[in-house]
Parts: structure tokens; sequence; C-alpha cells
């Protein structure tokens, strides 16, 4: 199978940027994919592509960028080009820009490779109907989030003209089924990026780390995360350095240089910028939590995952997709009030004290995320995929292996 993944791609900083990454590095060492044709947007530095030795060809073809308006004439021409015989695409609402247009246009792409005939599976990460539009940074304007709300139905409707549209929490499967009537909703869960070895769960010398990994600025802020270790710090004898890891999200632009200039004064802070992924394991392995400073929550969480491969201990806002995800997928955290900074300074505290329970919740997301590696995501899509090429062809159904 030639398999197309129409996806940013690292050192882009686009959203799901490391998903894609992931996708593709398991994807390769697939026995029935003899090629991933890698559609992604443009980039300065050459794509990393490290594991290339091991798997399957891999050619990358660069066909757009962010906020362009004619990303969806430049995919189709790599698509036509490359003539792949199915094609997967890693789809939030905002993967092709944080203008209206550019974004709606990118969305059209799994109708038109489905008229097209050729296989198509779309991943989507989050669904309008599940967002909180104001807490996530779109608008709070009750009119525009009415316009939001038309515009990402008749989105999703498109995205729906897949042969598969997969999901990775439940509860969307059965928003989708019962608001559009669809019957091609596959739940495929998130999976863990990695599954090293079963980390010791000690800690390096040195001030204990609480971390925040991602990209910053709509609904993930450090604001809350920073003046609760400061309020830890007031009340306990506890030597604690806060970790900023990531880079603004494309839709605050500059908010992390705002963030560093107002907490100037607050010692022991450190934002690390981009973390390329050879230094992932590195930044999560110095840890002693990851905290989840969230208003909202747009989909499944790349993070808790991450964290869970990493034996790491969490801190996480009890709301949305979060709660459900630790509810069906075996996750553990401690769980504070989105809205108070006394909250979660109390969760953090409670694992940075005790010793026993932070290893304690880094060993069941260390098991969680052993549950679902990546790896057996890849071969569930395979699965999907040659159903559908089974069903237009009418050649008996692959077994993926």
């Amino acid at each position: 199978m030639k398999l197309a993944i129409v996806t940013a791609y690292p050192p882009s900083k686009v959203t799901l940027t490391e998903y894609g990454y992931h996708l593709v590095k398991h994807f390769r060492l697939q026995d029935q994919v003899s090629e991933i044709i890698l559609i992604t947007d443009k980039t300065k530095e050459e794509k990393d592509l490290a594991f290339e030795e091991q798997g399957c060809k891999i050619t990358v073809k660069e066909a757009w960028e962010f906020n362009s308006y004619s990303n969806l004439f430049k995919i189709n021409k790599a698509i036509s080009k490359t003539k792949p015989d199915a094609i997967l695409f890693n789809l939030q609402f905002l993967k092709f820009g944080d203008k209206k247009v550019p974004a709606a246009l990118g969305l059209l792409l799994p109708f038109i490779c489905k008229m097209r005939g050729i296989p198509t599976i779309s991943l989507l990460h989050n669904i309008l109907e599940k967002v909180d539009l104001a807490s996530a940074g779109f608008t709070k304007n009750k009119m525009l989030q009415k316009i939001y709300n038309f515009i990402g139905t008749t989105l999703t409707r498109f995205v729906l003209a897949s042969d598969i549209v997969a999901v990775t929490i439940s509860k969307y499967v059965t928003t989708l089924k019962h608001k559009y009537n669809a019957t091609n909703i596959a739940l495929i869960p998130h999976g863990a990026f990695e599954t090293p070895p079963e980390p010791d769960y000690n800690l390096p010398s040195g001030p204990k780390q609480v971390m925040a990994f991602g990209k910053f600025g709509t609904y993930k802020k450090v604001e809350i995360l920073i003046e609760a270790v400061e309020e830890i710090r007031r009340r306990a004898d506890l030597d604690i350095e806060i970790v900023i890891a990531g880079t603004d999200s494309p839709n605050t632009p500059g908010y992390l240089d705002e963030m560093a200039n107002k907490y100037k004064h607050v010692s022991q802070l450190r934002f690390t910028g981009y973390v390329a992924e050879e230094d992932v394991p590195k930044i999560f392995n110095e840890s002693a939590v990851v905290v989840f400073p969230y208003t909202s929550t747009t989909g499944s969480s790349g993070v808790l995952h991450q964290a869970g491969s990493y034996g790491k201990a969490v801190s996480l806002p009890d709301l949305g997709d979060l709660s459900i995800l630790v509810k069906e997928e075996g996750y553990r955290g401690e769980f504070f009030d989105p809205d108070s900074v006394n909250s979660l300074a109390n969760a953090v505290e409670s694992i940075l004290t005790n010793d026993a329970y932070r290893r304690s919740l880094g060993k069941a997301n260390y098991q969680a995320a052993c549950s679902l590696p990546m790896s057996a995501i890849a071969e569930m899509y395979i699965s999907h995929f040659n159903t559908i090429i089974a069903k237009k062809t009418g050649s008996p159904i692959l077994e993926s292996k």
C-alpha cells in the first residue's frame, strides 16, 4: 500500500505536528505499507526523518503553508502527482490556518479525495460541538459563536464524506452519529507516542521540576501555573523549578514573551522554547509533575499520553475531554479547578510532598500508556484501510500483521 499522510510535521510549529511525526514513525514499520507519501507544510529546516533507515520508503512533499489560500489546490496537486493507494488526514479545525477561509478550504480535502475514489480516512482530533469557543480562544461574541457553529457543522459534513472518520474519544462517536446520522465513525484511541522501558520513577537531584508542555496562549494559560507554584513556595519549604516547555499557539503570537516579562521577578522560571523530538524524553524524565493549565479542552491530549509513556504524575483540570480520557483509558491524576490558583497549588503540592503518591500516579499512567502503543494504533488504521479497499475492489480483506 502506497499511503499518503497529510499532516504538519517537525520542525513545523503547526498544531498536531508531534502526532504527525509519530504516525509516520509507526506506519513506516507496517508490513503492508510499501511507501509513505508525507504531504506536509513547508519549513525552512529539513524534515525530521532520523528514523527513515528503518521500514518503508518515505517521500516528502512540502505542499502547503499555514493560512495559505492555495493549500487546497497544492495538496490536491501533490496527491495527483504521487498517486497514493490510500490517504490519511491528520486533522483538527484550525489545521490549515487560523483565518476562516484557509482553514475551511483545507477541510474540503477529504470530500475531494473521496470523490476521486481514493480510500480516505480522516482522523479528527476535535469536533466543534465539544469546544468551548470562548475558553478556547475562538470568540466570546455570542453571534459569532453561532456563525462559527454553523460553519463548523457545514465543514464537519465535508469531513464526514471520508470513507471513515476516526475519533479518539467515545463521546465524539455518539455526537457525530446522533447529530449527523453518520455511520462511518470509528473510535481509534490516541495511543502513546513512545513506550520506553519502565522508568525507576526516581527524580534527578536538584529542584523538583513542575512542567507544562504544549502550545500556549489560547486555552492553555501559564499564569495559573506560575502563580500556583508561587503560592506553594509561600507555604512550604520546597525547592521548585517551573518549566514552560513549548511555543506560542499560532493564534496568540508573542504570548510567552509577554508572560516571561510579566513574571520576570519569579525565581527558577524557565521557558524552553520549541522542544525538538530528540529532546522530549529529557524534558519529561526530569519533571516531578506534568501540569495541564487548561481552561478548556479541544480533543484528546497528546501530552497526557506522553506523560504516561515516561511514567509521570500529572495534575489536570476536571473538565471535558481530559476527564473522559482519564476514565476511559485508565490514567490517573490530581484534579484541580481550572479557575482557582489555590486549587492547582493544592493539587501540585499533594504530589510534590508525597513521594509514594507521585510514584503511584506515575506507575498507573505508564501502564495506561503501554496498553495502547502507537504501533497498535497504526495497525487499526491499516485494518480499516484494508476494509475500505476490499469494498471498493471486491477483493478479500487483508489482515494486518
